[in-house]
């Protein structure tokens, strides 16, 4: 009876044994037929990402079927207390890395691919931010929930969170408004690193988007720390968004200009625009008898986001029309002013002299 009763673990630890090494030899085969039947499906689509997340599942998978393995073999042993509870624990928080690390990859690939769709020359910055934010949820969610699975208890763990979170949430409600502004701006993208805006009265190019604040340099070359808020919060004007600039002005001609030549000056303007690179005639026409100065209205368009290169092009048009204009003798004019004179004269009867008027 007691050889019997000597035998009776050691049996039961072959068994286990036996389970044990039976149970990995089997998740190893069937993981490694699964991965290839996965990879024969994932290699007919075009994007990386299914890849990515089956092979993240499968990464996660086998390491938790091992455990399921390794519990299985333990319950054969007859042992009972302190090992049973450390081998829950151990496989429990072996899990809970497990998991926690492979939804970590697979929800920051997701956010790389979606950062990808956005296509903006801010989405590094973005993702390199929020990774890190991403990691801390996560981990947090699986150490709570860790702790709840071995039997701690959370009640005074989740009223001293509670507390904590109304405090932190008042404390920094300002600076969290201006982190989710600075989400906006990279989402929304009113404005780049570089663009020319015009925000109340300001005309300035951005420097820098950060989390809290936006730097600006003014165009007389000052540096101007404006809030994200402030920014988002009023009527902004961005030139760098610009597709085509439209130029309207007028100039006048002197009074005594031929009518055959005021005929001929829109044809001239529209040659002279559409000879211009990154400009494109759109109307001229002569519009009004100014007080000194026939007037002309020209319209054309400006293809291009550049303020240089609007610029320049608006000054190639200005000297063409300068130019054509002094090949055909037709003169600009400028704020005149003529006064007429009368002249009369009177005899003065009571003396006889005469005395101008």
């Amino acid at each position: 009876m007691a050889s019997l009763l000597f035998l009776l673990p050691i049996q039961a630890i072959v068994t286990a044994l036996a389970k044990l090494i039976g149970g990995c030899i089997l998740v190893w085969i069937v993981g490694r037929l699964g991965r290839g039947i996965a990879a024969r499906a994932t290699r007919r689509t075009r994007s990386t990402t299914d890849d990515f997340v089956i092979k993240a599942i499968f990464d996660a998978v086998i390491p938790l079927a091992w455990m399921g393995i390794v519990l299985w073999a333990w319950e054969t042993i007859p042992f009972e207390g302190i090992g049973d509870t450390a081998v829950s624990w151990v496989t429990t928080l072996v899990t809970v890395v497990v998991v926690v690390r492979a939804v970590n990859r697979v929800a920051n690939r997701l956010l790389l691919r979606f950062m990808q769709r956005l296509d903006s020359n801010n989405g590094t910055q973005m993702l390199d931010m929020l990774q890190p934010m991403v990691r801390v949820l996560f981990w947090t969610i699986g150490l709570v929930s860790y702790l709840q699975a071995i039997g701690v208890g959370l009640g005074v763990l989740w009223a001293l969170l509670s507390a904590g979170g109304i405090g932190a949430g008042l404390a920094l409600r300002e600076p969290v408004a201006e982190f989710f502004e600075y989400i906006t701006i990279l989402l929304d993208k009113p404005f780049e690193k570089g663009d020319l805006v015009n925000a109340d009265h300001l005309w300035a190019k951005v420097e820098k988007v950060g989390i809290r604040s936006t730097r600006l340099r003014s165009l007389n070359g000052e540096l101007v720390v404006m809030s994200n808020s402030m920014l988002t919060s009023q009527p902004l004007s961005n030139y760098a968004a610009m597709q085509r600039r439209r130029r309207l002005y007028r100039f006048g001609v002197t009074y005594d200009t031929s009518p055959a030549v005021m005929e001929a000056i829109p044809a001239m303007a529209r040659t002279v625009v559409e000879a211009t690179e990154d400009a494109e005639f759109d109307r001229c026409h002569f519009v009004e008898f100014g007080s000194s100065s026939l007037d002309f209205e020209l319209c054309y368009f400006i293809p291009t986001g550049d303020y240089v290169r609007a610029m320049d092009a608006q000054q190639r048009v200005n000297l063409g029309i300068m130019k054509i204009f002094a090949r055909n003798g037709i003169d600009f004019a400028f704020p005149t002013r003529t006064i007429y004179l009368n002249n009369q004269s009177s005899t003065a009867t009571s003396s006889g002299a005469t005395a101008p008027a």
